[in-house]
């Protein structure tokens, strides 16, 4: 069990690291900045990820338990709808920070689809449970919300990564600017 234990902790340090480094130097960072980022030989990082390809999928399985982590942990259908939006808006600029990367042109991964389908439907939800109880505007349709909605996170994760802005006025604004747009007239 202690092996497992290792085995994960050095996974870990291996994918924070990555993530740190792709972030902030973009995709071009070799193999070995990387291994020298999460402190390991690079033999040891191609043990755990035997190529860049490999080590973007571990990204994204990352990203994918944390953002899912952080929409169970959000509890949306126990707060009024503009109270899970906010909770939802900083949960994904929060773990979009930190999987940068993945945003990133060469950052990309062929499971991106998966991900996305799993990521939207609590948002769907969301957005139509807003319709229903008039939170959120009827004359639209929830498609058309979560395109908006999932648009303005996109806009403010970039103006994040720019260092534009920062995160709690990137997620106020498009709390403002998606409610005030979607409420109801």
């Amino acid at each position: 069990m202690a092996g497992r234990a290792l085995r994960d902790h050095i996974e870990a340090a291996i994918l924070d690291a990555a993530a740190t480094v792709l972030a902030d130097r973009g995709p071009a960072v070799s193999m070995a900045e990387i291994a020298a980022a999460a402190g390991v030989a690079r033999a040891t990082l191609y043990r755990y990820f035997p190529n860049r390809e490999a080590l973007l999928e571990g990204l994204l399985a990352a990203a994918s338990s944390d953002l899912l982590a952080r929409i169970d942990d959000a509890e949306l259908d126990t707060v009024a709808v503009p109270e899970a939006l906010a909770r939802l808006t900083r949960g994904f600029l929060t773990a979009g920070g930190k999987y940068a990367a993945l945003m990133q042109p060469g950052g990309k991964t062929d499971k991106d689809a998966e991900l996305d389908a799993q990521l939207s439907e609590p948002v769907r939800r969301l957005l139509a449970r807003g319709v229903d109880e008039g939170a959120l505007r009827s004359d639209l349709p929830v498609d058309l919300l979560f395109d908006m909605y999932t648009g303005l996170l996109e806009k403010a994760l970039y103006a994040i990564l720019r260092r534009t802005t920062g995160l709690e006025q990137a997620g106020a604004a498009v709390l403002t600017i998606f409610l005030d747009g979607a409420r109801p007239a």
